[in-house]
């Protein structure tokens, strides 16, 4: 009698659907809610920098640049939700040949969809901040900071492709240790390019772009690099068939493009929010108080959160291609009471020392104090809506259900706050509270519909390529 041929050894990490549950959900987290906050102090830094050197103004700049950037980034970045799904799913079902092709045809098809956008943004970018109502002086800080950061943007995108893969693989810790050295890179380029040192002149708010696109594209060529040589759990060779799938590419858009729909209506929504903030009385102060507020310190919970909805969608999408519909679920649940836990505590920060936060930015101008401190109160609440939005959005995705957050989106981030700011505007003068208070109530609705939709289990049945 002939002895059974040997199991092939999986590749992956089988404790993301086996053993315990909390656990494994940390074990995927931390590392990508560390990475996030090391990533935003990177962007703290810049702020403090510009507003030290330049004033509000230039945190204005940035904050309203990253706001229309991320409008397209975010489209562009669509197809790694895709990708993230099916790289999930296979792994869940122990199939690293789907797993390897499914990354390789992500890559081919963001350096296409890159050679479209970088000339798009960079001709486009006077109409954009234009649109976005950026005071003059703003806007000229702004100009050289975004069509950098369009042009030069083939590194982040592969950044984006190549960290969402690992972690939908369910290695989280390389993302970490390659996100980390790139925030050190960007820290140390910035300190020099927005200060200058020695022959090299102060850049200002270009500097700041700078060295973002060239510590983003040093770190993926080195990542790139890795998974050529075989020494990831992912691993790409020049000897396989480089042709394009269209099978795999159109379900990377099938469950991509939604998410790419929702991340521009989100940022559209944003860029909206900036035009009334471009018209209230002190517009300057207002948007560098936000700028500050919104975009740098409430990304402290928004980052966290984005590392617990990646977690959430792998342990969802792994535990799904795994024939384990109720495991995914309670790591969602899992999840979510992480999320509660930093946004108390980042909440709390934001209503005992909100001068100090401010302060640390340059922000000493009365005006923008008074309107800095206002925005951390309501933020402090939203903290909590916010993060068990993405949490559950994360379960939902992972899963393959990428309609519905899209749908939810429209109605709470766009409809809901921008409809508010509509009609008060229509009444009245509109203040930065009635602002303040759009943005906590579109977030209050994203939480209750998300939760709702991921508790209905519709997710179950969702089927992908094979």
């Amino acid at each position: 009698m002939s002895e059974p041929a040997p199991t092939r050894k999986s590749p992956f990490d089988r404790s993301l659907v086996e053993g315990p549950v909390g656990p494994a959900v940390w074990k995927l987290a931390w590392p990508t809610m560390l990475q996030n906050v090391i990533a935003g102090l990177q962007g703290l830094v810049d702020h403090i920098l510009v507003g030290h050197l330049l004033g509000y103004t230039a945190n204005a700049a940035i904050g309203v640049s990253w706001q229309i950037f991320l409008v397209v980034i975010v489209f562009m970045a669509s197809l790694f939700t895709g990708q993230a799904v099916l790289v999930a799913r296979y792994v869940g079902a122990g199939d690293a040949d789907r797993v390897n092709k499914t990354v390789q045809q992500a890559l081919i098809t963001a350096v296409a969809m890159y050679a479209v956008m970088a000339p798009f943004g960079y001709f486009a970018t006077p109409w954009l901040l234009d649109f976005a109502n950026a005071s003059p002086e703003v806007r000229e800080l702004a100009m050289p900071f975004l069509r950098v950061n369009f042009t030069f943007s083939i590194g982040m995108l592969m950044f984006f492709m190549l960290t969402t893969a690992l972690r939908a693989a369910g290695d989280s810790r390389t993302p970490m240790r390659l996100g980390v050295t790139m925030t050190i890179l960007n820290v140390v380029l910035n300190v020099i390019l927005i200060r200058g040192l020695g022959p090299i002149p102060a850049l200002g708010t270009m500097g700041s772009a700078l060295g973002t696109v060239i510590a983003s594209s040093a770190v993926s060529l080195f990542a790139l690099y890795q998974l050529l040589k075989g020494r990831l759990v992912i691993k790409l060779s020049r000897h396989m068939d480089w042709r394009p799938d269209w099978v795999i590419i159109r379900s990377l858009f099938r469950f991509g493009l939604p998410t790419g729909v929702q991340g521009i209506a989100m940022n559209v929504a944003g860029v909206m929010l900036l035009r009334f903030i471009g018209s209230l009385e002190q517009s300057a102060e207002a948007q560098g108080a936000y700028a500050i507020g919104y975009t740098e310190l409430f990304s402290l919970i928004t980052w966290t959160s984005v590392g617990l909805m990646g977690a959430a969608a792998t342990i969802a999408g792994q535990n799904l291609g795994a024939g384990h519909p109720e495991r995914a679920m309670q790591g969602v649940h899992a999840a979510s009471r992480i999320g509660i836990g930093v946004a108390a505590g980042v909440g709390l920060s934001f209503i005992l020392f909100p001068e100090a936060l401010l302060g640390l930015f340059g922000a000493t101008d009365p005006a923008v104090t008074v309107i800095g401190e206002s925005l951390l109160q309501y933020l402090a609440i939203s903290g909590f809506f916010i993060t068990l939005a993405l949490t559950y959005t994360g379960g939902l995705q992972g899963t393959g259900d990428t309609r519905s957050p899209l749908l939810i989106t429209l109605a709470s981030q766009v409809a809901v706050p921008i409809g508010m700011c509509t009609v008060i505007q229509m009444m009245r003068q509109l203040q930065p509270g009635d602002i303040w208070l759009a943005i906590v109530l579109g977030h209050f609705t994203r939480c209750i519909l998300t939760v709702a939709r991921f508790r209905q289990g519709k997710w179950r049945t969702i089927t992908v390529v094979h």
